[in-house]
């Protein structure tokens, strides 16, 4: 089959995972202005980011300032670390060669950058006017209520942070309304967190920082959809007809603290992914010892990440990869919900940075766009508890939405991967 077929097949498969979300829903009446709303924002924002000429150049501009941000970034590591900080290949100046890819060295230093400057964004007020500049679109456009619509443009720069910008109308929001709240967070990523993947991919896909901005930004609108899909609206949310106004925690007093607090934040956020890697790794290969006393199937042992891939198979057929690309592809792909993103994407480079490379360019743009959110079993707990502490009285509540919003973030990422498998270049 031609690459056409496969974009039709991308295409068809928007709508099928739309009608499977609702399928394994309450199959309730559904909002239609918010549904098609919703199609129709996610749809335009992938013309936007794909086929117009300046929006691209947008795109790409701001790819190359993230990524020369991101390497001016490693003085202060490099000045720490050494050799340790340079990648394979690298030089210091003084002629010392790197030892190898030291994750912990190279990656999780950049998450403490970006916090920091993330901070900083906050403190000059930028980033909220960005943020209430998307939660009007939002409440326009998808018909939602002021609080989902904040929450859910806040989610585009940070991740469980978006939930203190609505946190005293938590205790009165819908069942729907925190679903779709808990499905913005896990379906897109944290700018804090971005740089990591950028780090991971920009070798093998050297405008990944503009795609992931524009997968985030897509997955809102996807997110909406699936929620909205699963667990319709049946009640009248406080904030319907108005955008609250951000609730801000005490500006720090001067530049410099807004640094240094960010910093802060951002070594307590790298501790925390180091955690979840060395926990989450290391609990999945001693469940791997146990599959592995079961018979082989095919040649091949039994593991956690290889039954997520025969379960995810489907997923990879319906947003347009190729027969050669699937069995690779639902690997990567259910490998996220236990080994998180950060491995899978390192994963993705590692097979497309290889003699063959695994996947074709349209592909690679496809599955960076299916990874790109924090739909794993660890993130659960993280937002879940969270959102828990901040609003104890509901803590029932948002566990059993935790466990349906796993689902439903997983498949609004596909929705996002089934738009750029329809218009990312071949």
């Amino acid at each position: 089959m031609d690459d056409l077929t496969y974009r039709g097949v991308a295409f068809a498969g928007f709508f099928m995972i739309s009608l499977i979300a609702w399928a394994t829903g309450n199959r309730t009446p559904v909002n239609r202005k918010t549904i098609g709303g919703s199609i129709l924002l996610a749809w335009i924002i992938g013309v936007l980011t794909f086929w117009l000429p300046w929006t691209r150049s947008a795109l790409e501009w701001t790819n190359n300032i993230l990524i020369t941000t991101l390497q001016a970034s490693q003085k202060g590591v490099i000045f720490l670390f050494g050799p340790l900080a340079i990648g394979p290949g690298q030089t210091l100046a003084d002629g010392t060669a790197s030892v190898g890819f030291v994750l912990a060295m190279q990656v999780l230093p950049s998450v403490i950058f970006f916090s920091a400057v993330v901070s900083v964004l906050y403190y000059l007020g930028i980033m909220q006017a960005c943020v209430n500049g998307f939660a009007r679109v939002f409440h326009k456009l998808m018909v939602l209520s002021g609080a989902e619509s904040l929450s859910a443009s806040a989610n585009i720069f940070v991740g469980i942070e978006s939930g203190l910008a609505i946190r005293p109308y938590l205790d009165r929001m819908s069942n729907s309304e925190l679903l779709t709240m808990i499905t913005c967070m896990m379906a897109t990523v944290a700018s804090t967190v971005m740089a990591v993947y950028v780090i991971a991919l920009q070798e093998v896909f050297p405008q990944i920082a503009g795609h992931l901005i524009s997968a985030s930004i897509i997955s809102i609108p996807c997110a909406v959809l699936i929620s909205k899909l699963s667990l319709p609206e049946t009640e009248v949310p406080e904030t319907l007809g108005t955008i609250p106004v951000e609730e801000n925690s005490k500006k720090p007093s001067n530049l410099m603290v807004a640094l240094t607090d960010g910093g802060a934040q951002g070594v307590k956020l790298a501790v925390g992914i180091a955690t979840l890697l060395i926990v989450i790794l290391g609990m999945e290969s001693v469940f791997d010892l146990a599959l592995n006393q079961l018979p082989s199937i095919a040649g091949e042992s039994i593991s956690i990440t290889r039954i997520l891939g025969w379960l995810t198979w489907p997923f990879v057929i319906l947003i347009g990869l190729k027969p050669d690309e699937w069995q690779i592809g639902a690997q990567i792909l259910g490998s996220r919900f236990i080994e998180t993103e950060v491995t899978a994407y390192f994963q993705l480079a590692a097979l497309q940075a290889a003699p063959t490379p695994a996947f074709s360019l349209r592909s690679l743009t496809v599955l960076t766009y299916a990874l790109c959110g924090f739909v794993h079993i660890a993130s659960l707990g993280i937002f879940v508890g969270g959102l828990a502490a901040l609003v104890p009285s509901r803590a029932k509540e948002l566990s059993m939405l935790g466990l349906r919003g796993l689902w439903t973030a997983f498949m609004a990422t596909l929705l996002t991967s089934c738009i750029a498998g329809v218009f990312a270049q071949s």
